[in-house]
């Protein structure tokens, strides 16, 4: 378990260039596509193969599954721009897709691109393309990288109003550590306070926190919550004999810590000595657990069994505190528990 503060797991940012088939000879596309050169990403569109491909980076990293299905979301979006932009219809993106624009952590990639279409439009124009009737206003409206794309605040909203919980959140937090506008956020629930799943957007954004630092810290934080505990304090400082660490989560009064525990963790520490990071780590978790903290962690396996997971949660809290604990398992309602 590391309690040092661990960086946020790497999402991409950079949009590809879109090379359209109607720009170029049949020819050549033939050509660069058969020499691995181009890749296909929808009908009529392609980009470079290597923003596509699994190649390590100058440390050595080699993309995860998860960065390598952003990059091919990423280079879907772009694809659909650019395929607007050829026939002069700006389309503005939403949803996941505004998000990926954005640069936030989603719990799950889209495997489709979403966008906004006026009342007149049919609401699913392509089989890759999702269509929303929504109405903006000018302020929810900008460019990223070129591309219209709903404001960061607006991407939020819609979010937690019509995904799970979960993703919501993880975007929330993600959306804060940013510097998003509570304030803002809180105009636009009033604005839109009759509108369909804006009580769970105001749920889930209430308990948003801009201290999670990565996507499974945000949905570890949401179980904790959905097991009836209060919502914890994020990055908690611990001095001990070691020196000071921070664990992910955890509540001074009960003198209890939350840690979510992912390979990537121990990959970053390794550094070449595995062995090295156990003994490390074992050294961290006694200190820690001298000072009078008590601690759990949780891996994602652990999700697959909720009242498991949740007793062990419940189990930092004092028996007679226990007793006034209120869960609220509909916070993980149509949650998927595996991140793609």
């Amino acid at each position: 378990m590391s309690f040092r503060r661990m960086p946020a797991a790497r999402e991409t940012r950079a949009i590809p260039t879109i090379h359209l088939a109607a720009q170029h000879s049949p020819h050549d596309v033939r050509a660069l596509v058969a020499d691995g050169v181009w890749r296909r990403v929808r009908r009529g569109a392609y980009v470079d193969a290597d923003f596509l491909e699994p190649l390590a980076d100058p440390a050595g990293t080699v993309p995860s599954r998860h960065v390598l299905a952003r990059r091919a979301a990423l280079a879907q979006v772009a694809a659909v721009a650019a395929d607007h932009r050829l026939r002069g219809a700006d389309v503005v993106l939403s949803y996941e897709s505004a998000a990926l624009l954005w640069g936030l952590p989603l719990w799950r990639v889209p495997d489709r691109v979403h966008v906004v279409v006026s009342e007149r439009r049919s609401a699913r124009a392509a089989a890759d393309v999702a269509g929303h009737r929504v109405r903006l206003t000018p302020g929810e409206v900008t460019r990223r990288a070129g591309i219209l794309v709903t404001s960061l605040e607006r991407t939020v909203l819609d979010l937690a109003s019509h995904r799970s919980a979960a993703e919501g959140l993880v975007v929330a937090d993600a959306a804060l550590r940013q510097g998003v506008s509570r304030a803002r956020l809180e105009e636009l629930m009033t604005e839109r306070a009759a509108t369909r799943g804006i009580a769970r957007a105001r749920e889930v954004i209430a308990l948003g926190d801009g201290l999670a630092e990565s996507p499974w810290e945000s949905f570890t934080r949401l179980h904790v919550i959905a097991a009836g505990m209060p919502p914890p304090q994020l990055q908690v400082p611990i001095l001990t004999r070691l020196g000071t660490y921070r664990a992910d989560m955890g509540w001074d009064e009960w003198r209890g810590l939350i840690e979510f525990d992912g390979l990537v963790k121990y990959t970053e520490l390794a550094d070449g000595d595995p062995a090295r990071v156990v003994f490390e780590e074992k050294r961290r978790h006694d200190a820690i657990e001298e000072c009078g903290w008590r601690i759990r962690r949780v891996t994602s396996q652990d999700f697959r069994d909720h009242h498991a997971l949740h007793e062990r949660i419940r189990s930092l809290v004092p028996a007679a505190a226990r007793r006034r604990l209120v869960p609220r398992p509909h916070l993980l309602l149509a949650t998927r528990t595996s991140r793609s």
